[in-house]
């Protein structure tokens, strides 16, 4: 098992043709551990499996046959990914265990091997024992002679050996000392098998052989542990370490060099005063990440793939990033954080990726450890930066004059074209505390956007929401006479909010929050999709992750639209109720003005009340101040005339003390009464519908409240139909009111005279 198998980066999969020749199998809808059972059965046959599928195939067929294999083996390589780290953390404890179990053998072995050679040494020694004791004198005296002759030789070897090998290490010259050892070992064996030694000699000259294995181990182990020792000579040294049968401790001790190595340069790093902020980052990462790419280079070199020392490199390679995602937190981000310095974090966080990505071709993928150490600290900053948002709009909203202007030089550009012209005419106008708002929300979202894997999207939304709410509410409260002064402003240490005094400042307000929610804040959004400039290489399936999350950004836009909603039916209320109601708290719109009408003999001169006069006077103005205010955005200018106008006709319609008092009160409605009614009714639709605001809503309540009215003369025994002039005079009187209000008081009969109050929008 390689490295590449235990940690592999993700690859991209893509969909499969369903049409792939005339197999079922390959053209149903089948789970990927359904597609792969062909394969896992023992009895599986290539061969066979591809002649089945291909005898009755053309060319094409054979293509998508291929192609089909292909995209299934990278499907099952995902699926073993995605295994590999559902138990990662069992499968490296696993892997060190069996580590440690495999050197523990080597140690059983070697001690086993030591007390075999004792014991068959003293079986010899006692065959050799009885065979002299039954031999003849004269023999024995042969024998013993041939044999002194033999273990003198051998002796006098074992002593030239031994003092060899003693000079071999002491001049550390590793290469021969093994060849020595190697040699000494042989020797061993070949004299237990000739019996040219005696059993306490081979014990002796075994026993010094295993002193000497093991003083060049620990002086092994001392040139590994040397800081000076590195590149060539260190894996040198591993590699004689492991040939002395000690693999596990001489892995563990080229990864502990490389760590000492590190935390060496690292401590020198941070006692210098000549890098401090994204340089240190930038040096220490660079440096943890070569640390261990060397590391991973080395263990290659001198251990292969072996899964064990695989395993624990990994496992060594996660302790070492956690612990440099460690100091960097407690030096660098952990203050950042506090303070709200989101792009120290994310620019720390990408530095530290891009280093990662350079392992990912040795099968290191480190980058989901760095994501899951930084990610608290993310989330910390992005608290922190929201926080700023909400306290740097309520500081500006009190000493904001709320006059839209042009951004300030030097502001964030709002377009992206490379025009100057262009964009100057692009940028739209914004009052003092929208402009930060807007600008601490752009840098919000270009800072979150590269950390797409962390998928912090979503909390980032929804902090924006909540920040324009909370500024939402601030411009709510600067409506003069707001009836949410106390609530909105729940949580803010700055209560205090400019007034916006004239209505040129209060459609200001509802021209700041409209923009930035129709479209500056929808726009930065597109930051936080993946690939969200115009590029040429994106993948079919990043494509399709960005057309996925479309929805939730709509949904996003929609919710802030309805915060503006709140803002423009509050402002809608403000302005309603200073017609309705006088500076005294009397009401103005009251049954009065049409039940005392039929107490007068003499006939009227017909008017619109002066009520509606008034409401036609500041739709026309608010309708001019609109249209320099929402250029592009007439739509808007619209839907605040209309709302206006409802909201006052809809106050009229549901006042029970209004309908109570002409339908019940002691004065009833008469003739004249609901002449005059019935003409501020058709003036209000006239004036509306000419400036493109009446709604369906507010014609069929005009129509309603005027049938109710009609309903009460009638029930008085008065037959309503026969004191109302015909339905052209109403209109007549009512258009000869509109041109004297506007100003164009010419009552010829050209209706392009009539001034409509949204002509201009």
């Amino acid at each position: 098992m390689s490295i590449t198998s235990i940690v592999t980066t993700a690859q991209p999969r893509t969909s499969v043709s369903s049409s792939i020749g005339d197999s079922a199998e390959l053209e149903g809808n089948l789970t990927l551990s359904d597609r792969l059972k062909a394969f896992k059965s023992s009895q599986f046959d290539p061969d066979a499996y591809v002649t089945s599928k291909s005898q009755h195939m053309n060319e094409k067929e054979i293509r998508h046959l291929c192609s089909y294999l292909v995209e299934l083996k990278k499907a099952s390589a995902e699926e073993m990914r995605r295994c590999v780290y559902a138990n990662y953390a069992a499968f490296i404890r696993t892997s060190k265990e069996i580590s440690v179990l495999e050197g523990q053998l080597l140690s059983m072995r070697n001690l086993l091997a030591t007390q075999s050679a004792l014991v068959q040494g003293l079986a010899e020694g006692a065959r050799i024992d009885s065979l002299f004791a039954v031999t003849e004198d004269s023999d024995d005296d042969d024998i013993s002679s041939l044999k002194n002759e033999g273990l003198s030789n051998m002796e006098n070897w074992s002593v030239e050996f031994l003092e060899t090998l003693e000079v071999l290490l002491a001049e550390r010259r590793v290469d021969e000392a093994l060849a020595a050892l190697e040699e000494g070992q042989n020797t061993v064996r070949e004299a237990k098998h000739r019996c040219t030694l005696s059993r306490s000699a081979i014990f002796s000259l075994q026993s010094a052989i295993s002193e000497q294995r093991q003083k060049l181990a620990d002086q092994l182990a001392g040139t590994i542990c040397q800081p000076s020792t590195r590149g060539v000579e260190l894996r040198s040294a591993v590699l004689a370490l492991k040939k002395l049968g000690d693999g596990p401790r001489s892995h563990t001790l080229l990864l502990k060099s490389h760590h000492q190595r590190l935390q060496s340069y690292v401590q020198s790093l941070r006692s210098s005063s000549s890098l401090s902020g994204g340089a240190l980052t930038a040096t220490v990462s660079q440096l943890v990440f070569s640390t261990i790419a060397q590391a991973a280079r080395d263990s290659l070199a001198v251990f292969g793939e072996e899964p064990a020392y695989s395993s624990e490199l990994v496992t060594w390679a996660v302790k070492e990033t956690e612990d440099f995602a460690l100091l960097l937190e407690r030096h660098i981000l952990a203050s950042a954080a506090a303070a709200g310095g989101l792009r120290v974090v994310t620019e720390t966080i990408q530095i530290c990726l891009g280093h990662c990505s350079l392992l990912e071709a040795r099968g290191l993928a480190l980058s989901p450890v760095i994501l899951r150490s930084f990610r608290p600290s993310v989330e910390h900053a992005l608290s922190a930066y929201l926080k700023r948002i909400e306290k740097s709009s309520a500081a500006l909203a009190a000493a904001d004059d709320w006059l839209l202007a042009y951004p300030p030089s030097g502001a964030r550009p709002f377009s992206s074209t490379n025009s100057l012209n262009t964009a100057v005419g692009s940028q739209p106008k914004l009052s003092t505390s929208a402009y930060k708002f807007n600008a601490l929300v752009q840098e919000l979202l270009e800072d979150i956007g590269p950390l797409e894997n962390l998928k912090l999207d979503g909390p980032a939304l929804d902090g924006v929401f909540q920040a324009f709410n909370s500024y939402v509410s601030l411009l709510i409260n600067a409506l003069p006479g707001s009836t949410e002064n106390e609530e909105n402003l729940e949580g803010f240490t700055n209560k205090i909010v400019s007034m916006a005094e004239t209505e040129s400042q209060q459609v200001a307000l509802l021209a700041n929050a409209s923009l930035l929610a129709d479209e500056l804040l929808p726009r930065a959004a597109l930051k936080l999709l993946p690939l969200s400039s115009n590029r040429m290489d994106m993948t079919p399936r990043r494509a399709s992750d960005r057309q996925n999350r479309f929805p939730e950004q709509r949904e996003w836009k929609r919710k802030l639209q309805r915060l503006v909603d709140r803002l423009r039916d509050s402002f809608c209320r403000t302005h309603a109720l200073d017609i309705i109601f006088t500076e005294d708290g009397e009401i103005r719109l009251n049954a009065e003005i049409y039940t005392f009408m039929d107490e007068s003999m003499e006939e009227p001169e017909w008017f619109p009340s002066p009520i509606f006069q008034e409401l036609f006077i500041k739709l026309t103005r608010m309708a001019s101040i609109a249209s320099d205010m929402f250029v592009g955005r007439e739509r808007f200018a619209t839907i605040l005339l209309m709302r206006l106008t409802e909201t006052v006709i809809l106050w009229l319609a549901d006042d029970q003390s209004f309908w109570a008092e002409i339908e019940e009160g002691p004065k009833p409605l008469g003739p004249l009464g609901l002449q005059q009614f019935y003409l501020d009714m058709e003036f209000v639709m006239l004036f509306s519908s000419q400036g493109r605001y009446l709604s369906r809503n507010l014609q069929q309540v005009i129509k309603n409240i005027i049938a109710r009215a009609i309903e009460v003369v009638a029930a008085t025994g008065i037959d309503p139909y026969s004191v109302l002039p015909e339905d052209d005079w109403f209109a007549e009187i009512a258009q000869i009111a509109i041109k004297m209000l506007s100003g164009k008081a010419t009552f010829g009969d050209d209706e392009e005279d009539v001034i409509s109050p949204t002509a201009s929008v």
